[in-house]
């Protein structure tokens, strides 16, 4: 039996040799939950899931950890509870997200959990970067992908939209702006004037 000292460990590919970026364009996720509402039963859990990771920058732990007690439709507000130290905060729900967290809450009522499975125990993080991995499969973009690439699109569509880094780091919860910095420095924005033809 050969020594520990002498095993072989599997050193970890970089995220690059896989795919040249780490975020996604707004078409590429309109893409993503358009494949992922045509795939089997639960097509519009799945798209929703997708839409509010991206709408508001969720982790796939603080994804499968929503509850409707975060949610009030009424008033039209999620309340987001940030894992790894992250700052919490409360989000605006606009039309689309609006629509479906009711038809969800339509689908699969009395669950404490908004994703939930068949079972109705919320879904695993496994689960959900299944999911994700299907729909971009089926969506047929051109690299692999996965759940925190939504997060990352949250973080490149403010940015692009102009929108400035502090209200950025406070929206995506990080408590040090170096982390929301990555986001605007690859802005495409700042260089559009760099060239008058």
């Amino acid at each position: 039996m050969p020594s520990i000292q002498n095993r072989k460990v599997p050193v970890r590919r970089r995220n690059s040799d896989y795919r040249s970026r780490e975020y996604l364009s707004e078409q590429e996720v309109t893409d993503i939950m358009a494949a992922a509402r045509s795939q089997g039963r639960h097509g519009a859990r799945d798209a929703a899931l997708i839409l509010m990771a991206y709408r508001h920058g969720l982790r796939v732990s603080e994804l499968v950890s929503l509850r409707w007690d975060q949610i009030d439709l009424k008033q039209g507000l999620v309340h987001v509870v940030r894992r790894k130290n992250g700052i919490p905060s409360v989000h605006p729900l606009r039309g689309a997200e609006l629509r479906v967290l009711r038809h969800l809450q339509r689908e699969y009522p009395d669950t404490a959990y908004v994703f939930v499975s068949e079972r109705k125990a919320p879904l695993t993080a496994d689960g959900v970067r299944k999911i994700v991995v299907r729909a971009g499969q089926q969506a047929g973009l051109a690299f692999s992908i996965h759940p925190h690439m939504l997060r990352h699109a949250t973080g490149y569509k403010l940015a692009n939209d102009g929108q400035d880094t502090r209200a950025i780091q406070h929206y995506l919860g990080h408590r040090n702006i170096q982390h929301t910095t990555r986001y605007t420095e690859l802005a495409a924005d700042r260089f559009k004037n760099f060239w008058q033809d």
